[in-house]
């Protein structure tokens, strides 16, 4: 047996599942529906995995930009954590290697073309 302090404390996806089989057809299309309206983030994963609209990768690449390319001008800042976030959400909601391809090499793209505009190339930069 586990000790106290190795033992789960709280929910665990084994108890949600056991709840899930309960509900009906009409009621997952409701938790759903909830789950929707709940985050932009849920809408993405969902209009994601579903493949709907015209470019799916297409909100993951802005998110990337964003974080990689910021508008230093509005003093944005940079973040590669957030910009890898955007990338493994992707990989999770689709499971599309084209996609993820697309998205990663967007990723590069980007950096790089920040990196030259911005003088972080510039040889005084790594010394």
């Amino acid at each position: 047996m586990a000790s106290p302090s190795k033992r789960k404390t709280g929910p665990t996806w084994g108890n949600l599942k056991t709840c899930l089989g309960d509900i009906d057809r009409d009621g997952l299309v409701r938790l759903i529906a909830d789950l929707y309206a709940a985050s932009s983030d849920n809408r993405a994963f969902l209009h994601t995995r579903f493949a709907l609209g015209e470019d799916p990768v297409k909100a993951y690449k802005d998110v990337v930009t964003r974080w990689v390319y910021p508008d230093v001008f509005k003093h944005q800042d940079v973040s590669v954590a957030k910009a890898k976030k955007a990338i493994s959400d992707y990989r999770k909601a689709s499971g599309d290697t084209q996609g993820l391809v697309e998205l990663m090499t967007c990723y590069c793209e980007e950096a790089s073309d920040f990196a030259a505009e911005f003088g972080m190339d510039d040889e005084d930069y790594h010394y």
